[in-house]
Formats: C-alpha cells, structure tokens, sequence
C-alpha cells in the first residue's frame, strides 16, 4: 500500500481531467494511475469521483480529500525542498505559468538557454492570460504583468514596463492629433479588455492625475491583436513597451500625448509562500531578473536589485493582468 502514490495519483487525475492525462503528468501507466484511485477509494470506502464517458468530476467527499491531499504532497515538497536546497541544486520539473503574448515575444528565447545552465531542470511552460491559482493548479511559479494586489504568494519585480498611447501615422494624418485625453471620445480606440482598469484610462499629467472613460471600437484580449490593428490604422491604443517598442522604433507608431504619462506596470515572479524556496525556482527568479532587465523596452529600478524582494500579496482568482 503506497498512500503517497495513490493521492498524487488521485490529484494529478482531477488536475488533468481523465486517467490519461494524468499518467503522462506523473509519469504512470493509465493502468497503474487507475489502480492507485481505485485502492485509494476502497480504502476510505468512498466513492471521490464521479466517472462517465465523457468526463470526470469530483463527489462532495473527493473535494474535501483533495484539499487534504493537496495539503500533504506540499509539504511532502516542502520537505524535500529543504534537503534540496541544502545541496544548491536546482533540479527536477519546473511548472511555469507565464502571460500569451509576452511568454511568445520575450520568454520562449530564453528557455534553452535557461535549460543548459541548469541540466537537471525540466520546463513545462504554460501560456495563458487568466491568474492561475497556482497552489491549486500545481504551478511552481508564475510571470505576471501588473500592478499587483495584497496575496498569499511571495513575489519578486524582475523587471517594469510603461504603458503607452500610441497610433499609426495614417491614423494622426487622417484623423488629427489629440491635445488631452479628454479628447479621444473623438477618436477611435482599440481596448485590451484584460486591462484591470477596464475602459478607465489613467494619466498623470502637467496638471495631475487624469482618468478618461474610453469607448472602444474594438475590443481584443490579446495585445498582438491590438498592435496589430492600431498599426493598420484602425485607431489609438494604450498598450505596454514590451509590445510596442519595435513599432514605435521603426515608425509604424507614433507615441500620442506624451505629456500624460500612463501607469507603469511591474513584471513580476510570483510563487507560493514556502519557508524553503525550491532551487529550481530560485535558479529561475534569478535568471530571469538578469536577463528581463537587459531587455531595452524595460524600465524602472528594478534591474540592480540583486535580493529577491518578498512582500504579502494577495492575487485574487480572476485578477486581471497584461498579456
């Protein structure tokens, strides 16, 4: 009887949705994945998931036990976290959540050379742009772009990025300059509708801080979609320089109201508060605090920061951020 076995098992099959998945996760056969949940629920004489062909979800006593067994296999991790990062060695599975369009444009390049510094480290990098709960959902840490609410997790600033409002030139020759931010109800405007500030658009400018309501004529949440369509014409975007900096380089957009200054946004690693940080993810946080302040769209103070800095955070479930 392997209790350990059979509740990883048991987690990884509601974490991946089918018997299947779950055994290429934990590296079992479909089989052996199968006989560990079911000795597990003979054992405890109850039935934790409801099972029919077309999918999997969990009895009110398989949710109370996988709280309990998610408890145990963390600090099962916590446990050989302790004694790992004794030996410095950053080894083992490395599951990262990281944002669409930035993990594409600026994390994607830097994974094989992450890998050759750290061997025995493997990567499973997954894109989205939802707040993953990343307890729950197994992730060991996560890149998230936006100005960041009290939480649970720990965090470190790796790098910043500065919003800014931006238009092609056809755009400005066809339909004018704007002089205030007040002024862009007469303009067409493309919003990223993951924005936690929604359609209210915050400046600071020569004479304070000014919030526009905007009205889109088109709405996207993916900024590859904006700054795409703001470079074909399509109106006036506010959008960060991780996006826009080769745009604004070569000339296809132009920066509009440079005197109303956006908010900047911090681009942060975000993890689970433990007392032993694991050395995978430290050997990460680390990397990518070096290479992300190199980056020539990054700006702040940040990138001379040589400590990991914690502070309580609280991100909530559907917490908006950047892509």
């Amino acid at each position: 009887m392997d209790k350990y076995q059979e509740m990883r098992a048991f987690a990884a099959v509601v974490d991946a949705g089918s018997f299947v998945a779950a055994a290429d996760a934990v590296g079992m056969s479909k089989a052996a994945v199968s006989r560990h949940v079911s000795e597990l629920e003979q054992r405890l004489g109850s039935r934790l998931l409801h099972r029919t062909t077309r999918k999997l979800s969990l009895t009110a006593e398989g949710e109370v036990f996988l709280a309990r067994c998610r408890d145990i296999l963390a600090s099962i991790d916590e446990s050989e976290a302790e004694i790992s990062t004794r030996s410095h060695t950053a080894s083992g599975l490395l599951k990262v959540s990281v944002p669409v369009s930035f993990g594409i444009q600026h994390l994607a390049p830097l994974w094989s050379e992450f890998m050759q510094a750290h061997p025995r480290v493997s990567l499973d990098v997954q894109l989205a742009d939802r707040i993953m709960d990343l307890v729950d959902e197994g992730f060991d840490l996560a890149v998230r772009i936006a100005r960041l609410p009290d939480s649970s997790l720990v965090s470190r600033q790796l790098a910043s990025t500065r919003l800014v409002l931006c238009a092609s030139p056809r755009y400005l020759r066809a339909r004018g300059t704007p002089g205030h931010p007040s002024e862009l109800a007469d303009h067409d405007v493309i919003g990223y509708s993951l924005f936690a500030m929604g359609d209210q658009w915050q400046f600071s400018g020569p004479g304070g801080p000014v919030t526009i309501k905007v009205r889109p004529r088109l709405w996207s949440n993916n900024g590859d979609t904006c700054v795409a369509a703001c470079v074909r014409g399509a109106g006036i975007q506010l959008q960060p320089t991780f996006l826009v900096a080769p745009a604004l380089a070569s000339g296809q957009l132009v920066e509009v109201l440079p005197s109303y200054r956006p908010m900047e946004l911090g681009i942060y690693a975000v993890y689970p508060t433990r007392k032993f940080v694991m050395p995978k993810v430290r050997a990460l946080v680390e990397f990518l605090s070096v290479k992300l302040a190199q980056a020539d769209w990054a700006s702040g103070s940040t990138q001379n920061e040589s400590a990991p800095r914690r502070r309580s955070l609280r991100t909530p479930t559907h917490h908006k951020e950047l892509p």
